[in-house]
């Protein structure tokens, strides 16, 4: 089952996405700017051989819903997110909140 559905984070629009797969689930919560996703994201991939991409990512580990991600604390996040103030053991929701307000401010 795939479910993609509006998502608004203080007052933010955003794009909801959870896919069910055989004995898991993907989770992601996606603006223009950027995105959060479960523990299925490879940070370190974005981090180190497609750094140059520039990418604003983080994760969450131990989410199996988008209400979970939602309430989760950032465990990881590229280089470009930290340059955004994103940080290790923010709260997931003013991390999205972040990207919302830089999607707004161009």
């Amino acid at each position: 089952m795939v479910r993609v559905e509006p998502m608004w984070i203080e007052g933010y629009p955003f794009t909801a996405v959870q896919v069910e797969l055989p004995k898991t689930t993907l989770l992601v919560i996606a603006n223009a700017v950027g995105y959060a996703m479960c523990g299925a994201l490879d940070v370190e991939l974005l981090r180190t051989k497609l750094r140059g991409r520039n990418v604003v990512a983080m994760r969450a580990t131990g989410v199996r819903t988008l209400e979970e991600l939602l309430a989760a604390t950032v465990e990881n996040q590229t280089q470009a997110a930290e340059g955004l103030g994103i940080h290790p053991g923010m709260p997931m929701r003013e991390a999205l909140a972040t990207l919302g307000r830089a999607a707004q401010n161009g």
